[in-house]
């Protein structure tokens, strides 16, 4: 079980992205932009990097959403392999049998 501040803390960072999502988005396609003239480039570099650090999706880290672990972490399923593994034993994701060869 991961601290709570720290799962507390992932979701904050998963609302600062979510939030400064477009904003990002069009100051890095003006950074790419090859017609934009270098002032234009060099001005939207200097606004990304005033933009918040955990805005920044790199920063954000699947985590397990029962038990808050932050690594071994199935994408599709939203778990961390333990549990993973004891709710598939259970029965209770649908679709995941326990297969044997």
């Amino acid at each position: 079980m991961a601290k709570i501040s720290v799962v507390a803390r992932n979701k904050k960072r998963a609302k600062l992205i979510k939030r400064y999502d477009q904003k990002r988005r069009e100051l890095k396609a003006k950074v790419i932009d090859p017609s934009a003239s270098p002032e234009e480039v060099m001005e939207a570099f200097v606004k990304l990097q005033k933009l918040p650090r955990n805005a920044s999706p790199v920063r954000y880290r699947n985590r397990c959403e029962v038990t808050g672990r932050g690594r071994g972490v199935l994408r599709r399923f939203g778990l961390g392999r333990n549990e993973f593994r004891s709710l598939a034993h259970q029965g209770m994701i649908v679709g995941v049998t326990k297969s044997s060869w």
